[in-house]
């Protein structure tokens, strides 16, 4: 018997005022025949603000993982916050199952809204999706980029070399895609530095059937995509300037592989490290990324927060 209420299903309810009282629309916008991608977008763009690309990662669709962030950048930004491919109500029926091709889709979007000129925020697989705009359609396009825990510079061979928690590609599917409440805890364990110690198996599944379920293939191609063949040496480098924002204890993707993302950008790029924190430092440490966040798109000219404060330090 289904139950008759369900805490995910409300939270998504929840989620969607929250975002239409800030100040946004739900739009869906076809790219052709084939494709579909929804986006929320400002009710009432302004001429005279920036605009501003918020792009999830890997896991629940953007709401989930965008919504403390909405009221305080509405302020300053034209917001633009898609679902990608096979998250939320964005799909297409194309094979491309890599980030290039996301990013194309996504820029694609970005065009159709009038959005000429923008910065990006991309935060796991969404900095896969931004590091990959800003390389394909350069200056022209990509203004400012924030890279939160991307590991865009990992090598397919970094599995075999023990770099990452899981030993092969299939078990890390099996927990960034979880189908149980076990695999859920597992998730949970390895983004965050300090997990909820009680996790209801009720919600589990709830959350499960309501966020996890759809699109799992599609879902599951697109992390071997990211994996198969990939080499340092083939990433191409992008000009614009870059921050880099990196959980001190992440164990999804390694600190080591911010340290060789930000050598692999030289000058362009500052890193800064949020100390006691893991992969899911949009949901652990809001407040620090955010710091880091107004610092570097809004308050550029001012001597940067983030070397003096308690929680986060800056590497050259």
């Amino acid at each position: 018997m289904a139950p008759w209420f369900s805490f995910t299903a409300y939270r998504n309810w929840w989620l969607r005022h929250s975002f239409s009282n800030a100040g946004l629309k739900s739009t869906t916008t076809g790219l052709g025949e084939t494709t579909t991608m929804h986006c929320w977008v400002p009710q009432t763009p302004n001429s005279s603000k920036p605009s501003l690309l918020l792009i999830h990662g890997i896991g629940a669709n953007a709401m989930w993982q965008w919504n403390d962030f909405i009221s305080p950048l509405m302020h300053r930004f034209n917001l633009y916050v898609p679902d990608l491919l096979f998250f939320g109500d964005s799909h297409t029926t194309r094979p491309e199952r890599s980030e290039s091709f996301q990013a194309r889709c996504v820029m694609d979007m970005m065009t159709c809204h009038g959005v000429r000129k923008m910065s990006i925020v991309g935060i796991s697989y969404g900095g896969f999706v931004a590091y990959s705009m800003a390389a394909q359609f350069g200056e022209e396009r990509v203004e400012k980029v924030v890279l939160c825990c991307a590991g865009v510079c990992l090598e397919e061979k970094d599995m075999d070399d023990g770099m990452f928690q899981v030993k092969s590609v299939d078990e890390a599917v099996s927990i960034l895609l979880p189908q149980t409440p076990q695999k859920m805890r597992e998730l949970v364990k390895l983004t965050f530095v300090k997990p909820a110690k009680f996790l209801p198996t009720c919600f589990l599944n709830d959350f499960i059937d309501v966020m996890c379920t759809e699109y799992h293939q599609e879902r599951k191609e697109l992390i071997e995509a990211l994996h198969k063949d990939r080499k340092y040496s083939n990433l191409p480098k992008m000009t614009q300037s870059t921050l880099i924002i990196w959980g001190e204890l992440d164990r999804v993707f390694p600190l080591a592989l911010a340290l060789r993302l930000k050598q692999h950008l030289g000058e362009n790029a500052k890193l800064v490290v949020i100390k006691n924190a893991g992969h899911a430092i949009n949901v652990e440490k809001p407040k620090e990324l955010y710091k880091n966040l107004k610092s570097f798109l809004i308050d550029p000219t001012t001597p940067s927060k983030e070397e003096n404060h308690s929680n986060s330090h800056k590497v050259d």
